[in-house]
């Protein structure tokens, strides 16, 4: 075989053509097409279809509940989380939350881990002015817009991997009132 072809069989004929000096135009050979075909999977069972996956996390917030009359007045959510991955004592939970607890976390979070915590929805100051002719930060659609972003912030945290090693998140998750006094840490398994 002459030295052309072995450089043709190796490169294919673009690389041959630019040994040559041609140009890159030339047509590409069967050898530098990329291969397409399907990898040869096992057959799903329905099991594997409709059973559980192998690690999950859902945290769904939902149910809030205004309390309270004048300056005492604040929203609570119930926040519900399902797993089975191994570093959560409790496969289920539900705690009832308001906004302040989700600052202690994000603050918590912020203090004592690397990682980098996505922000909160806004406190909203606006809304919390008197003499307004609206419910303020009462008002239902608040409310729920509030709901949504805070579902969105703590299924970003307790997503993260390194979060999930922290005391505060299993605390914020999984026990009905937050020790704001206890040890910052890792949890061990």
């Amino acid at each position: 075989m002459d030295n052309r072809r072995v450089m043709q069989a190796a490169y294919g004929r673009q690389g041959a053509m630019r040994g040559r000096g041609g140009g890159a135009c030339g047509p590409m050979s069967e050898a530098a097409v990329a291969d397409t075909r399907r990898l040869n999977a096992k057959p799903q069972d329905l099991t594997d279809a409709y059973g559980p996956p192998s690690n999950f996390l859902e945290i769904d917030i939902f149910n809030p509940q205004t309390v309270g009359m004048g300056r005492a007045r604040y929203t609570s959510y119930e926040l519900r989380m399902r797993t089975n991955l191994p570093i959560f004592k409790l496969k289920e939970s539900c705690v009832r939350r308001r906004y302040s607890d989700f600052e202690w976390l994000k603050n918590e979070l912020e203090r004592d881990s690397k990682i980098v915590v996505p922000p909160l929805p806004g406190k909203a100051l606006k809304r919390q002015l008197p003499f307004r002719g609206d419910e303020g930060i009462f008002e239902e659609s608040f409310i729920e817009e509030r709901r949504q972003g805070l579902e969105q912030f703590i299924n970003k945290i307790a997503g993260h991997p390194l979060a999930q090693n922290e005391r505060c998140l299993h605390m914020f998750l999984q026990e009905e009132t937050i020790d704001r006094n206890y040890v910052p840490g890792k949890v061990r398994q």
